[in-house]
């Protein structure tokens, strides 16, 4: 532990040095006399001061919470020496706070090993680095101030919290492997399809006995069988709308943490692609395992500013396979994401895009400069918005404030009427 000297110390040693230098100044021994319990006080307060000798043990309960969540921090000091006064402070990064009461402070014998519990919150998703501590100890007369800077080593993993969504957007095709997704296609299932006359090699059970009856002939019935399908989960890194406390990227991280364990829930492959300055990807998979990859890779998603132009091509092949549904997540701010976005709908992708609004973080000059410039803007999305639709391509805004479910019928109400129109 580094020492170093209480502003007491100093205090006292000025007045008794200016005590001594008074009386031999004046040739009187009044001043050395008012000058001696302070210089008594100084003596005894050094002799009696030891350096502490601590163990510092920092735990936390647990490493993985949920956006919003508490985390309890243990920190667990032995002394070899005794302690009069022994403070410590929690060093904590950005998006946690401590919301323990008082103050973490207390006195030690020798021997002795005492506990300071602290909660903390987090306010934000993302990997942090948790466990810093400062000591500061002082001797019993407040001469002297030790402090020892600790390095934290626990790791604490805050998953976005998720929302509810009774529906999902349903991908136009659908794989092989069995699902909850009802397929165009007929074969073994549970949903009606059609009536046909009946072929050999039917099977009895398939027999429409009322539609045979009614034609005095046997009619079977055609369903459609249920299967998975592969969903990519596309995340703009490229540039967001930020104020203080949130920004777009929030909100697009918790939007995906819900499609994704969403998709996973009804056995879908589930893939995500981070699109920006760095690409970052993982492979469409199923199971609980690889929710938990896909969870992981979210915390490590952040703006990466880049001037490089990038499009699809530098997209692994296989991170979108064929007859994926593609469900991008961006705030439409760089022309890039525009145009990788209508890039992958030209190459016949089925494609859905949810357009994190920027209006709610973005920062507009007073007067009517700000009121020219946010209407500029809000022209120029829209602009984005009738293209992609002249596309093919569904696209709804979600606003700050509003549930995840209101962008996703969106989307889903947008497709319909694609279909209807191409009918």
């Amino acid at each position: 532990m580094t020492r170093a000297a209480s502003p007491k110390l100093g205090l006292y040693a000025l007045l008794a040095g200016a005590g001594l230098v008074s009386a031999l100044a004046l040739g009187r021994p009044e001043p050395a006399v008012v000058a001696a319990p302070l210089l008594l006080f100084l003596v005894i307060g050094l002799a009696l001061a030891r350096d502490p000798e601590l163990d510092v043990d920092v735990q936390l309960e647990s490493d993985r919470i949920l956006e919003g969540e508490e985390a309890a921090l243990e920190v667990a000091i032995g002394s070899a020496t005794a302690v009069d006064e022994l403070e410590l402070v929690v060093a904590l990064p950005r998006g946690v706070r401590d919301v323990s009461p008082g103050a973490a402070g207390v006195g030690l014998e020798a021997g002795e090993t005492h506990t300071f519990g602290r909660r903390l919150r987090c306010d934000r998703w993302g990997g942090y680095r948790l466990g810093d501590v400062l000591l500061r100890a002082r001797d019993p007369l407040h001469l002297l101030v030790w402090e020892r800077h600790v390095e934290g080593r626990e790791r604490l993993r805050v998953y976005p919290r998720e929302e509810r969504l009774r529906q999902l957007v349903r991908p136009a095709r659908t794989q092989l492997g069995a699902g909850n997704q009802v397929s165009r296609s007929r074969g073994d299932g549970i949903e009606f399809a059609d009536l046909r006359p009946f072929m050999p090699g039917d099977r009895l059970r398939r027999i429409h006995w009322r539609a045979s009856a009614r034609r005095g002939e046997l009619w079977v019935t055609e369903l459609h069988p249920e299967r998975n399908a592969d969903i990519v989960i596309f995340l703009d890194t490229f540039a967001e709308a930020r104020r203080a406390d949130a920004g777009t990227l929030d909100l697009a991280v918790r939007a995906a943490a819900t499609l994704v364990r969403g998709y996973l829930g009804q056995r879908d492959r589930v893939g995500i692609v981070g699109f920006g300055g760095v690409l970052r990807w993982l492979l469409p998979g199923s199971g609980a395992e690889h929710g938990y990859r896909i969870a992981d890779a979210l915390l490590d998603t952040d703006i990466a500013f880049s001037y490089a132009w990038k499009g699809v091509d530098v997209i692994p092949p296989r991170t979108i396979p064929p007859g994926a549904l593609v469900l991008a997540l961006s705030p439409l701010l760089d022309t890039r994401t525009v145009g990788a976005l209508a890039d992958l709908a030209g190459r016949g992708f089925d494609l859905c895009v949810v357009e994190v609004s920027a209006v709610p973080f973005e920062q507009m000059p007073h007067g009517e400069l700000g009121v020219s410039l946010g209407r500029l803007r809000r022209l120029e999305r829209e602009k984005v918005r009738l293209d992609y639709q002249r596309l093919g391509i569904a696209v709804a805004e979600w606003v700050e404030g509003r549930p995840l479910a209101v962008p996703i019928e969106g989307v889903r109400r947008s497709r319909r009427s694609a279909r209807r129109a191409r009918a």
